[in-house]
């Protein structure tokens, strides 16, 4: 009966159930975090200078480049994925502060594999791959405090 009482009420602290041994189990520390995100993020940049090194190669470059570049922000984006958690990750992309900034950064990905690989039209591909720089760098600062309300005053000052 008092372990009846004890599961009913939260408390059942002397067997962990089955659930909580796996996950303590597949749970990373800091240190192994830090350095999956460090990885993760250089395969990330080194993929994007990959991309533009072969951009200037004739006929398949900007596809090169495009496929790479696309690549690279996704291995990028994965790096973050270390240090807060895939779970964590997903639900503050899709809060809604940047709910439309994480839609239109996965959407220009997306276009940017299409139309290296499906369309096939390397002018459309360079178009998406420089909507997403955009969408990455309005992403990337949306998890900066104040910093998109900075850069909407600077562009502000800058065209008026």
């Amino acid at each position: 009966m008092d372990k009846l009482k004890r599961v009913l009420s939260g408390h059942d602290a002397e067997e962990p159930s089955g659930l909580a041994e796996v996950i303590d189990a597949t749970s990373l520390g800091w240190g192994t975090r830090v350095k999956g995100f460090i990885a993760c993020f250089a395969i990330g940049c080194l993929c994007s200078i990959l991309g533009s090194c072969l951009l200037w190669i004739p006929k398949k470059g900007l596809v090169l480049f495009a496929v790479f570049y696309t690549l690279g922000n996704i291995a990028s984006i994965g790096s973050t994925m270390f240090l807060m958690g895939p779970m964590k990750q997903l639900k503050r992309m899709f809060e809604p502060t940047r709910l439309i900034a994480t839609v239109v950064m996965l959407l220009c990905l997306i276009l940017t594999l299409c139309s290296a690989f499906w369309w096939r039209k390397a002018g459309l591909a360079l178009l998406f791959c420089i909507l997403q720089f955009f969408a990455m760098a309005w992403y990337s600062i949306s998890f900066i405090p104040y910093a998109r309300d900075a850069v909407k005053k600077c562009v502000s000052v800058c065209l008026s």
